[in-house]
C-alpha cells in the first residue's frame, strides 16, 4: 500500500496534457486550433500505451490503499482512453464547423477521462467522490460549450443544477457509511459492515442514498430526468462523449462498491437494482417510440440500456460481471458510431437531428445510410452483432441466477426497441429525401465510422477474445 506514482502515470499524462493546451490555447492561432485537439489524441494514446506497460494479473494496492491497479482498473482505463480519444478526434471536424473550436474543450476531455479512471481504479469512496466530481464539472462546461446557443446553455444548467442534487445525495451515504464503519476504504468496509453489532440500519441507509447518486450519473429510472434534455441540447460532440464515457464509468465504480465494500448486503442492494432495472429499461423503451428527434430518441434508448445492464448486475455472478463488462464495450462502439454518423450530417447548428432530416439517406449517403442501419440493428440485439452477444450473456446470466421473470422483462423491451430503431431505417430508405446532396463526412470521422462497424460486427461472429478479457478484468473482484 505505498505510494506509487508509476501507477497513476495515465493520470498524469492525460492532466499535464491538459495543462499544456490550456497554456497553448491563447498562444495558438484562431485557424491552428486544431493542433491542441489533435494533442488531446496523442495524449489518450499515451496514456494507454503507459498503462500497456503495467503488469496485469494482480492487484496491486497504492496510495495506502486508496488506488487499486488491476485487471478491471486496466480494462476500463483502456475503454475510457479510446472514448476520449475517439471524441476528440471526432470534435476536430465538428468545432470547426460551428465555430467552437478552442483549447479548452480538448482540455476539459482530458480532465473528464482523468475523472473517469479515477473512478474505475479507486479503493475508496473519497477517491471515488473526488474522480465523480472531476468528470462531473468538466461536462458540466461541455454540456454548454456553445454559449451562443439557448439550449447548450438550458442544457448545462440543468445538468448542474441536478447534478449538484445528486452529488448531496452521494456525499450523504459516503457519510452514513463512514459512520456506521468508521472507514471509506472498500476493502475495510467489507470487513467491518459483516461483524455483529454494526448499525445496519445506517448501513442500509447510506447504502440507499449512494443508489441514488449513482442512479443519477448512470441515468437510471426514477433519476433519468435530465438526461433527454441534456444529451438533445448538448452539441453532438459532446453528447458522443457523455451518452458512455460517463455512464461506462458510473457502472465500472458502482459495481466496485457493491461487489467489493457491500457484499454483506447483497439481498438489499439486488432487490432495489431489480426493480430499477425494470422501470429504466421499460420507461427508456416506451418513451424513446415517441420521439421524432434522433438525439432524444437515443437519450431514452441509452437509458434503456442501463437497464439492461442492471440485470448483469442483479445477477451478482461472474457470469453477470462479465457481460456487463463486455456489454459496456459493446455499448461504446454502438453509441460512438452511430452518433458520429448523426454528427456528420446534422450540419452547421445541429439543424438536421429530426428523423425527416434522414428521409432518403440511402439513396444521397448509402455508405452512411448503412452504417448508421447496422449501429441501430446491434442496439436492437438483431443476431450477428456484438449486440445481441451483449444482450445474450446478460439474460443468460440472469436466467442461471433464477431471475427468469427480469431476463423475459428484458427480451420483451428488446422487441420494443425493434419499433422505434427500425423507425430510423424506414425513413432513410422509404422516404424521399428531402435534400438532394449531404455533406460530406470527413476523413477521421469516417474512419471512426469504419472502425466502430467493423468492431461491431467481428463482436457478432467473434465476441470470445473480449469476452475472455472481461472474464479476466472481473475475476479478481469476486
Amino acid at each position: 500500500m505505498s505510494i506509487d506514482y508509476f501507477a497513476i502515470l495515465p493520470q498524469i499524462i492525460l492532466v499535464l496534457a491538459g495543462m499544456v493546451i490550456l497554456l497553448l490555447e491563447p498562444l495558438t492561432a484562431p485557424g491552428r486550433k486544431g493542433l491542441l485537439g489533435q494533442i488531446a489524441v496523442v495524449a489518450s494514446f499515451l496514456a494507454a500505451c503507459a498503462l500497456s506497460f503495467q503488469p496485469l494479473g494482480r492487484s496491486q494496492a497504492s496510495f495506502h490503499g486508496m488506488f487499486l491497479a488491476d485487471n478491471f482498473s486496466f480494462t476500463f482505463q483502456w475503454l475510457f482512453y479510446i472514448i476520449t480519444g475517439v471524441c476528440a478526434l471526432i470534435a476536430l471536424h465538428f468545432n470547426e464547423r460551428e465555430g467552437t473550436q478552442r483549447g479548452e474543450y480538448y482540455a476539459l476531455l482530458l480532465f473528464a477521462c482523468s475523472g473517469m479512471s479515477l473512478m474505475a481504479a479507486s479503493g475508496d469512496l473519497i477517491l471515488t467522490f473526488l474522480g465523480i466530481e472531476i468528470l462531473s464539472i468538466a461536462t458540466y462546461i461541455l454540456a454548454g460549450f456553445k454559449r451562443t446557443d439557448a439550449k447548450s446553455n438550458e442544457s448545462a444548467v440543468k445538468y448542474f443544477l441536478l447534478g449538484s442534487f445528486a452529488t448531496a445525495f452521494l456525499l450523504y451515504g459516503i457519510a452514513l457509511i463512514y459512520g456506521s464503519t468508521g472507514t471509506t476504504n472498500y476493502d475495510a468496509i467489507r470487513q467491518i459492515a459483516s461483524l455483529q453489532g454494526v448499525p445496519q440500519v445506517t448501513l442500509i441507509l447510506g447504502l440507499g442514498l449512494l443508489l441514488i447518486g449513482f442512479g443519477f450519473k448512470i441515468a437510471t429510472v426514477p433519476f433519468h430526468a435530465w438526461a433527454p434534455d441534456v444529451y438533445e441540447g448538448a452539441p453532438t460532440a459532446v453528447t458522443a462523449f457523455m451518452i458512455v464515457g460517463p455512464k461506462a464509468a458510473g457502472f465500472a465504480a458502482l459495481v466496485r462498491i457493491l461487489v467489493q465494500a457491500l457484499p454483506s448486503l447483497q439481498a438489499d442492494w439486488n432487490t432495489i437494482l431489480w426493480a430499477s432495472a425494470i422501470l429504466t429499461m421499460t420507461v427508456g423503451n416506451i418513451v424513446a417510440t415517441r420521439q421524432s428527434n434522433i438525439k432524444r430518441m437515443l437519450a431514452y434508448s441509452a437509458i434503456a440500456h442501463a437497464g439492461y445492464i442492471l440485470i448483469g448486475i442483479v445477477a451478482n455472478s461472474v457470469a453477470g460481471y462479465r457481460a456487463v463488462v463486455f456489454y459496456l464495450i459493446v455499448y461504446t462502439a454502438m453509441n460512438l458510431g452511430a452518433l458520429s454518423v448523426i454528427l456528420s450530417l446534422s450540419g452547421r447548428g445541429d439543424r438536421r437531428v429530426d428523423l425527416e432530416d434522414f428521409s432518403g439517406l440511402g439513396r444521397i449517403q448509402p455508405l452512411a445510410a448503412a452504417a448508421l442501419s447496422l449501429f441501430l440493428i446491434s442496439l436492437a440485439g438483431i443476431p450477428l452483432t456484438g449486440g445481441f452477444i451483449g444482450k445474450f450473456h446478460l439474460f443468460s446470466a440472469a436466467v442461471q441466477k433464477g431471475y427468469i421473470g427480469l431476463a423475459i422483462v428484458g427480451v420483451l423491451n428488446s422487441v420494443v426497441s425493434v419499433y422505434y430503431y427500425f423507425r430510423v431505417m424506414v425513413f432513410m430508405y422509404m422516404k424521399e429525401p428531402k435534400e438532394a446532396d449531404a455533406e460530406p463526412i470527413p476523413a477521421p470521422t469516417l474512419a471512426v465510422i469504419a472502425i466502430a462497424a467493423a468492431s461491431i460486427v467481428w463482436l457478432g461472429i467473434s465476441p470470445n477474445s473480449i469476452l475472455n478479457l472481461a472474464s479476466r478484468s472481473i475475476l479478481l473482484l469476486q
